[in-house]
């Protein structure tokens, strides 16, 4: 499948405790299960008022459909076309 990284601008989410992140990835791993394959949450980063997921996904309307049945904004929805870290140097 695809991969991809989403973009979501909510304000404050970098000060969120570990309670309240963790409410969050119940709610996404909740709708995940209900939408069955075709999508899958790998990780998200926190930063101070965004928060980019990475997400594998058979199509961008996947992720479309995740993001409104969990109430989670999208500013911006990326393809990755490629990977690059510190093997691809060797």
């Amino acid at each position: 499948m695809p991969k991809y990284v989403i973009e979501r601008t909510i304000p404050g989410v970098g000060q969120l405790d570990a309670e309240q992140r963790r409410d969050i990835a119940r709610t996404s791993c909740g709708v995940l299960a209900d939408m069955g394959a075709g999508i899958q949450w790998q990780h998200s980063y926190f930063t101070d008022d965004r928060v980019f997921c990475v997400y594998l996904a058979s199509d961008e309307e996947r992720i479309r459909e995740h993001a409104r049945r969990g109430g989670f904004p999208i500013d911006a929805i990326r393809r990755v076309s490629a990977v690059v870290d510190p093997v691809c140097a060797e």
